[in-house]
């Protein structure tokens, strides 16, 4: 019996750092979004960052991620889909694993899912949380208010 979209995803879920598993489910020229298109800024801090394709590049992700953290609780709330289009929302508490910080963030996945395969991931999380974790001293000055000042993280 042919999976749904929806039931494809959650199998994805289920092993994304077991190659096999990841290219039984994806197409081989997948594309993957994680965080941002491309930022080089944020890439010198999570070298995953940005658009990369094909099954081994999700599975190189994953594998990194759970190198630099801890992965607490990865826990999806909802998942939904219409069409080829599936929404996964939920939570995670990640521990960076060189300073031992602790951050839980909401997490959105939006994948687009074409003849039983994974053609588009896009995984989003907050990131000013999960690069705060790695975040070792200083300060972050900011001026973002449009009637003035200015504040520090």
């Amino acid at each position: 019996m042919r999976r749904t979209p929806i039931e494809i995803v959650k199998a994805f879920l289920d092993g994304p750092t077991e190659q096999a598993h990841v290219t039984d489910l994806c197409a081989p020229d997948v594309t993957y979004v994680s965080l941002n298109y491309a930022n080089a800024a944020l890439q010198k801090v999570m070298p995953w960052c940005g658009t990369s394709h094909g099954p081994k590049a999700i599975v190189e992700t994953f594998v990194r991620v759970a190198q630099y953290w801890t992965v607490e609780d990865f826990s999806p709330h909802a998942i939904f889909g219409d069409g080829e289009h599936v929404a996964v929302f939920g939570s995670m508490t990640l521990t960076s694993t060189v300073l031992g910080k602790t951050v839980t963030t909401p997490f959105a996945i939006w994948c687009r899912v074409v003849s039983g395969k994974i053609h588009s991931m896009q995984f989003m999380e907050d990131t000013f949380a999960t690069a705060a974790s790695f975040r070792s001293g200083g300060t972050w000055t900011f001026r973002s208010n449009p009637a003035g000042g200015e504040v520090s993280a």
